[in-house]
Order: C-alpha cells, then structure tokens, then sequence
C-alpha cells in the first residue's frame, strides 16, 4: 500500500513515511492510493470478531509492507489494555437508538481510540530508526490530552500541544495541563482552535523548521488516526446486524473536523454496509452548510457547550474533496487556493446530488442540544454528553440509527447539571483532576511565537 497527497506534489510514500510525514509536503493530507475491496464473506467472519481482532483485521492491509501481523497484533493490544470496558467500544440501546460508546479510554473520549494506537506505532517507529520525533498538535479539547497520553514518559519524544485559551472544558484543561512529565508542554493560545490549527499547518509547511526539528502529526490530519478509527464502524456495524450484509445501518456522528465521519467514509469505501451519514455540527455549521448548500465557507467561531466542535475549518475535509472530485488533485489545489483567496469555495451542482446522496446534515443548537440531554435522561436515565447530544438530536427521526458518542459525560458537568440538574458520576480517569498541580505556558497564537517557544524549549 502506497499512500499520495491530496494535492498531487509528492511521489507516493509508504504507510510508515505517511504516519512521520503527517502532513504531506506539498501542503496536502496524505490518503491510500486504493482501498481494500472488503466481500461478503469477509464481512460475516469480522461481524464475529472482538474489537482487537477486528482491529487487526482492518489496519493490516494497510500497514503489512511495513509493520508485520504480529507487530500490529501487539501494538493493539497494548493500545486498548488501558480501556476500561471490555468491548473497547461497546454499542448499548438507549430508547430507539443504539449509542455506539467511544468514551472507555483513559481521557474518557474517543480520540484515544486513535491516539494510543498512534502513541505506540510511534514508538515503534522511532525504535527501528533510533530517531527523535516532535510532535506538534492543536486541540479544540480532547484530542491534547488523548495525544499526551498516548507519548507522555516516552524518551524518543516531545509533544507541544496548542488549545484555546478559555474555550475548552475546565475538565479537558486539567488532562493536558496536570501531566507533568519532562517531554509534555502545554500551550495555551489566545486565540481559537482555528488559530492553532492555522499555527500548526503554518509550521508543518516550514519544511526547514518541519525537517530540522522533526515534526510528527497527532491530529487527525495524520492518516494513522483516521485508520484506527475505521475499525470501530465495522465494530459497531457487527454488533447491531449479527453478520447480516443485506441489513445497511445508518450512523450519526458529531464533528466539527470531518476527521471521525471521514472515518466512516473510509469504511463505506471498503464495502461496509451504510445507508447514510448523519453529519451532526453545533452552531459552528461550516460542515452542515457545505452538505446543505455545496458551498463551503468560513464564518466566526461561537463557543458552545459543545466546544470540541467549535470550529470553522475542517482540516479533514480536504480528504473528502479529493473523492468528491474525482481523485485529481489539480481540481483540489484549485479549491483550496480559492478557499485561501476567498474564504470560501463551491462544488459543482453534480457533485452537490452525490454530497447529498451520503450525507444527511443539521446544525444542532444550544437550545436543542440542552432539551436533547433533558430528554434523554427524563425517557431513559442515560446522560449524554453534549457532543453526544448533538449527533443524537440529529439523528431523531431515524429510528435504529447508531450515534457516535465521543466523550464522556462527566467531562462537560456543567453543561450536563444546567441541562438536568444533576453530574454524571465520572471514571476513575477524571477524579481528582482539579486539585492536581499544573504546567501551561500562555503564548500569543502567532506561529513565530510558537516557534520560538519551541526551539528554546528543546535547546534547554
């Protein structure tokens, strides 16, 4: 398996070069040249699996030139040995729903999903090569301290992790911030998460500073991530259908990076059965506009109670329109220039009929997003967090439909008291959180600034 950028400038490199190289040189994001054909016969077998041997099962064709069966298989076990159920992600039924749980890892979200396996094939990686890696990464709240979590202690690595200043979760600040060991630093910007993802692809394009400091990619622009979380559509899809090709199952998924429903997308690609994507966004609509209109275009970033999806560009979204035209790069680098000029770009009018044939979207107020919990809890007992709460409210008049739930309700209190008047108890992960020592530096989000930060800090 090879892998090409979106954007065409680059030969095609292998999965071990796309996983250091995270972001392609060229500028672009960095996908398969194919996708493994997944038939019947094969579905049936994984629909038996437990979710590590699934996993295995779904990566290995697109790692086996590099990484052996037997590498993979202990590179996934140590990943999920720290999750706390033993289906790793189990689907449990909530009224007429099914809410497939991608909380039960260590930061009690779902990008530890992804990043303990990607803290581990790092490891590995840097092992066989007796290298350094740094590892720059923006958080709108849950992906820093999944990623700190998935290296921190790990002496081949340093991670810098960029959040908004004031715009996530005192829970999620308190992840990142009390992890303390000597190659974790924390920065907290002034500014939004657009601004750090705008600083990390900025310094990700500074291909001297990218080369001499080695810069490796935990957000979900490094295509690891997007993998490992293909392996849980497949999972849930077994759960619910019992091996059945014949029965299509339709997913809601909250996201504000296009990361997670790209994920789906991937396993739709493969063969797995789906009706439909539900894409589920807050107020924050830049994804569900583009579905609903075709145009794709940047406006002000609201914070909400929902605020890991407080974004108003979507890093991952570049994957999707290199399908969506066709796989020729020219047309994309043409879109994205325009997005870069303007602010904005636009799809055909055939290519807004294919959108709209997969995708079904909604944008999700605060209003709805806070009735959705009440409900919830009053018909059920069950309390979403409010991520959850979005792709659920979405998903309302599609009975049976299986919504993505990405974190934890414990992590998002306050939002959740407001909206019931009660906590969610939280895990053992989340306890005593907020009386721990911390470590943040406050930097301006300027990338010279950021860059600065971080040449001083691995010179000391």
């Amino acid at each position: 398996m090879r892998y090409v950028s979106t954007r065409g400038g680059i030969e095609p490199v292998t999965f071990s070069q796309a996983v250091m190289m995270g972001l392609a040189t060229d500028g672009g994001l960095l996908l398969p040249e194919s996708f493994p054909q997944i038939d019947a016969t094969t579905l049936q077998r994984w629909a038996e699996l437990p979710f590590k041997a699934l996993a295995v099962e779904v990566m290995y064709p697109y790692v086996g030139e590099d990484i052996s069966r037997v590498e993979l298989e202990k590179l996934v076990e140590e990943s999920y040995a720290s999750f706390s159920h033993p289906e790793v992600t189990p689907v449990v039924e909530v009224g007429n729903l099914r809410i497939l749980e991608l909380f039960h890892g260590p930061t009690a979200a779902f990008k530890d999903v992804a990043l303990q396996f990607l803290g581990n094939l790092f490891e590995l990686l840097l092992e066989r090569s007796g290298g350094r890696l740094n590892i720059l990464g923006a958080t709108s709240g849950d992906t820093g301290s999944a990623a700190i979590y998935g290296v921190r202690g790990q002496e081949r690595i340093d991670i810098f992790i960029l959040h908004p200043k004031g715009r996530v979760s005192p829970i999620q600040e308190r992840q990142m911030t009390t992890v303390l060991d000597a190659n974790v630093h924390n920065i907290a910007i002034t500014g939004t998460f657009d601004d750090g993802q705008r600083i990390v692809k900025e310094l990700f394009n500074d291909l001297a500073f990218k080369q001499e400091y080695t810069l490796g990619a935990v957000n979900s622009i490094n295509w690891a991530r997007i993998l490992a979380q293909v392996v849980y559509y497949f999972y849930a899809w077994g759960r619910v259908s019992g091996g059945d090709v014949d029965q299509k199952v339709t997913f809601s998924v909250p996201t504000g990076n296009f990361g997670d429903i790209f994920a789906g997308y991937v396993a739709m690609r493969m063969g797995l059965p789906v009706e439909r994507l539900i894409l589920a966004t807050n107020r924050n609509d830049i994804l569900s506009r583009f579905v609903n209109s075709g145009v794709y275009q940047t406006g002000e970033v609201y914070p909400t109670i929902s605020p890991s999806m407080d974004i108003q560009i979507s890093s991952n979204f570049e994957r999707y329109l290199y399908y969506l035209m066709d796989q020729d790069p020219a047309k994309v680098r043409a879109l994205m220039d325009q997005m870069g000029r303007e602010g904005k770009l636009e799809v055909p009018a055939e290519k807004r009929a294919e959108v709209a044939a997969l995708f079904q979207a909604a944008a999700v107020s605060e209003e709805e997003t806070r009735d959705q919990i009440r409900d919830t809890y009053a018909q059920t007992g069950y309390i979403l967090d409010p991520h959850t709460a979005v792709g659920v409210h979405a998903a309302k008049e599609i009975p049976g439909a299986i919504c993505l739930a990405t974190a934890h309700p414990a992590k998002f209190g306050a939002a959740v008291k407001e909206a019931i008047g009660v906590e969610s108890e939280p895990p053992a992960s989340l306890q005593g959180l907020m009386e721990k020592e911390t470590r943040c530096a406050v930097l301006e989000a300027d990338a010279a600034v950021i860059r600065d930060f971080m040449k001083t800090t691995l010179a000391g």
